[in-house]
């Protein structure tokens, strides 16, 4: 095993943390832009495999990442189960909205995503034939809840709300709509793996947003399905889950959820999560973003002391969100040189 990340994700602690970052390929980078504006459309670019795989590339040429992740969206996944989805300039995504029994029986079968999904998949074989070999290729999807939220308000919401409010008036409908989202992401991301992913990431985005007895029923247990699922069918496959403002319950995701791999937001300090978390295996994280964009030695300094941190266990070097479109470019080198010396 050569490739870094797979050392780290199998436990290892190495000297220098592979590094990779959420949103990679995104409008910060000049030639995303361009490419983007010759797909069309968002959804266009993520539909051609071609074009998804150059942006995928791109910041691999740009700074040798140890990682490149798929260029996709979660929200790929609704719209193959029959949700209508669009973008509104400026605003993000809208999508047909799920309110209550009749409107889940509507969508359709699990069997029938790979219809709509077959461009993606064709877009992760064309990567993991032009990768470098020392770079691994990162699978994803939405988990079940941080999906059904979209899919329950019909676009992003502050605090979740609608998803909460169908949960406490129509919790049969909601289970419902998370046991077919589980279902669903178990064969939407096997075929990934079929394709050529070899690791593979759940993005919880609004899991911070579940209490109690609610994140244990939403956010831990369709995470251990979908983990032991795929582990069933592809041994051997790591797995990084991302349930994102956790907070406390970082601590143990990793044991009940069967993840090979926690990533964290920066809501947590680096010194807490190596004591509390990192004992439990691997760890990704996790730079505030807005570093990227602001620079200077206040980058340098917190990317050196999160490096210094986790220096103790199996790290994984990332942002604790997604790299905003205002970041500099030349922050992302100023940040690989901190990590790398």
């Amino acid at each position: 095993m050569t490739k870094t990340i797979l050392r780290a994700l199998a436990g290892e602690t190495l000297p220098v943390p592979p590094v990779w970052m959420m949103r990679q390929a995104g409008r910060y980078l000049p030639e995303y832009r361009e490419t983007r504006a010759k797909a069309g459309d968002f959804l266009s670019l993520c539909y051609n495999p071609d074009l998804a795989a150059e942006v995928t590339l791109q910041p691999l040429r740009r700074y040798g990442f140890d990682a490149a992740i798929l260029f996709a969206d979660i929200l790929l996944l609704p719209q193959a189960l029959g949700a209508d989805l669009w973008f509104e300039t400026g605003e993000g995504p809208r999508l047909s909205t799920i309110t209550g029994q009749a409107d889940l029986a509507r969508l359709k079968d699990r069997d029938a995503i790979h219809e709509t999904l077959a461009p993606v998949y064709e877009t992760v074989r064309i990567l993991s034939r032009e990768l470098p070999k020392e770079v691994t290729l990162i699978g994803f999807a939405g988990a079940p809840w941080t999906v059904a939220t979209y899919m329950i308000a019909g676009r992003g919401t502050p605090d979740q709300g609608p998803a909460h409010a169908l949960k406490a008036a129509d919790r049969a409908t909601f289970a419902a709509l998370i046991d077919l989202l589980t279902e669903a992401t178990i064969d939407y991301l096997s075929a990934q793996v079929e394709a050529g992913a070899e690791v593979i990431k759940l993005f919880d985005s609004w899991a911070g947003s579940l209490k109690g007895r609610d994140f244990d029923d939403f956010a831990v247990t369709p995470a251990a399905r979908i983990i032991a699922a795929l582990k069933a069918r592809h041994p051997g496959l790591p797995v990084i889950a991302f349930p994102r403002e956790a907070r406390g319950r970082y601590v143990g995701f990793a044991k009940a959820t069967g993840a090979d791999c926690v990533a964290l937001d920066n809501s947590v300090a680096a010194d807490w999560a190596a004591e509390n978390v990192q004992r439990d295996g691997c760890v990704q994280g996790n730079l505030d973003p807005s570093l990227l964009v602001t620079g200077g030695e206040a980058l340098v300094t917190e990317t050196r002391r999160i490096v210094k941190a986790f220096s103790n266990g199996p790290h994984i070097f990332n942002l604790g969100h997604g790299i905003t479109p205002d970041a500099d470019p030349e922050n992302v080198h100023r940040m690989l040189t901190a990590i790398r010396g």
